[in-house]
């Protein structure tokens, strides 16, 4: 017999720590388990550090182009990487301990750490603790996962955890992954001032996306000095001096990439290997994520799973959704489910990309009759203002319904503007309502209803490069 909970928490990511909140609100006893640090990824390797990060890289940007605007900075401009990494730990930790201090002061909470097993459906282990309860939410995350490649064994390597470590500037930074975590961190450090090389297997970048989106980030990369090798189909890596030379190609020069550093930015995996799921009956999936039915439920009652652990979806604001979700079916007698949500996410290079709804290329897949619309960020008079014209918005709407489907902006302030549209289409209803609102000028979002004004039949015998 173990210690006896109402409910059991493992994990205190962004899914986690809410959901104990509001369990213990309503009088169940509850224990949350963390391992190592409090805040999950988003508060220690994702969300926070990484944008605190951005965040000095983009000073130093704004201060070289500052003449374009008219401002006179004397001397170079110098980034103090120490104090760049000291800024962002700061950061961190004051939000890791925010999580925290929340948990271990809620009444009704036991804040206990340790690594937790399953030993059956509803006993979990936590060192020599064992603990049991009727109910236990499932909220561990995931971690980066390693690629198979050749040689990669005899190199030192850097992935998204590791390199939130690195507190000097890397003279060569060659980046394997070509899309969001690897494009982010690659911007980021040439901006600080490293060389930076980004090799992706794929013949473009973030192929999730558009054609005509993977192509605007390659041309925003290249302008910042940023080099891409796209198809690299014989990735291989080697120790050579104090250097990596990283493979890239079997047949185009150059074949090979010479770095001072490698980072691996090639997707992630969840933290279910040593887990107990097999002990406790909870079914996986082939890639480890935990099978969960709409309201989050997993193949044992009395158990969900929550945020990145789940495979439906990989993101902070995905996760804590899985929190509203699982608490208003179970605490406020609502009925939610996961596949009522609009996929909604941006890319935070800067200008950010912000995407909600289906891509251009999934929305002709479904054979519907399309109205779209595409306009260039240099119509939008804050970008103007501002010099940073780079970008498009582009939208796809069903044309006997007149719902959005989709929709990018790809731009200065996207990754706020796009939320306009992904409120319109979460209402259900039809687009005229935005087309015929009033926005503020000047802004961004200000030209949404220009560029709704602005759809057109899409040809289906086009290809989706641009509407």
């Amino acid at each position: 017999m173990g210690d006896r909970y109402d409910a059991i928490v493992i994990g205190t990511g962004q899914a986690g720590p809410s959901l104990a909140v509001r369990l213990a609100q309503t009088g169940r006893r509850t224990a949350i388990i963390e391992r190592r640090r409090f805040g999950g990824t988003c508060v220690n390797a994702g969300c926070i550090p990484t944008k605190t990060l951005i965040a000095s890289a983009r000073a130093a940007h704004v201060a070289r182009r500052a003449a374009e605007l008219g401002v006179v900075v004397t001397g170079s401009v110098n980034v103090d990487m120490h104090a760049v990494n000291a800024r962002k730990g700061g950061v961190v930790q004051r939000s890791r301990e925010g999580v925290e201090r929340w948990l271990r002061e809620t009444p009704g909470i036991s804040v206990i750490e340790g690594h937790a097993r399953f030993e059956s459906a509803h006993e979990v282990r936590v060192g020599a603790a064992m603990l049991e309860a009727p109910q236990i939410f499932i909220n561990v995350g995931g971690r980066a996962a390693t690629p198979d490649i050749a040689g990669l064994d005899a190199v030192p390597y850097l992935d998204n955890v590791s390199m939130l470590d690195v507190d000097f500037l890397p003279s060569h930074l060659a980046i394997i992954g070509g899309s969001y975590i690897g494009l982010e961190f690659a911007q980021m450090y040439r901006r600080f001032g490293s060389e930076v090389t980004v090799v992706e297997m794929g013949t473009r970048l973030i192929g999730r996306e558009d054609e005509d989106v993977s192509d605007a980030i390659r041309t925003i990369l290249d302008g910042e000095g940023i080099t891409v090798r796209l198809s690299a189909k014989c990735l291989a890596v080697r120790r050579h001096g104090q250097g990596i030379v990283v493979g890239v190609d079997c047949e185009s020069e150059p074949r090979e990439i010479m770095a001072s550093h490698l980072l691996l930015a090639t997707g992630r995996r969840p933290n279910t290997d040593d887990l107990g799921c097999v002990r406790a009956g909870i079914a996986l999936d082939a890639r480890g994520y935990v099978i969960v039915d709409d309201a989050l439920r997993t193949s044992v009652p009395g158990v969900w799973a929550l945020g990145d652990v789940n495979g439906r979806g990989a993101f902070t604001h995905t996760s804590y959704n899985d929190y509203e979700i699982v608490a208003a079916n179970l605490l406020d007698g609502e009925k939610r489910v996961v596949t009522d949500r609009i996929p909604a996410y941006a890319l935070f290079i800067d200008p950010p990309l912000g995407r909600v709804g289906m891509t251009e290329r999934e929305a002709r897949a479904t054979g519907r009759d399309l109205l779209a619309a595409k306009m260039p960020m240099s119509r939008v008079g804050r970008a103007n203002e501002r010099g940073e014209t780079s970008g498009f918005m582009k939208v796809v709407v069903d044309a006997q319904t007149q719902r959005i489907l989709g929709a990018a902006i790809l731009g200065i302030e996207g990754d706020e503007a796009v939320h306009s549209l992904l409120d319109i289409m979460h209402a259900q209803v039809p687009y005229p309502v935005l087309r015929r609102a009033m926005h503020i000028h000047p802004t961004v979002a200000e030209l949404i209803p220009t560029l709704l004004a602005q759809l057109r039949p899409v040809d289906r015998g086009r290809p989706d490069t641009g509407v």
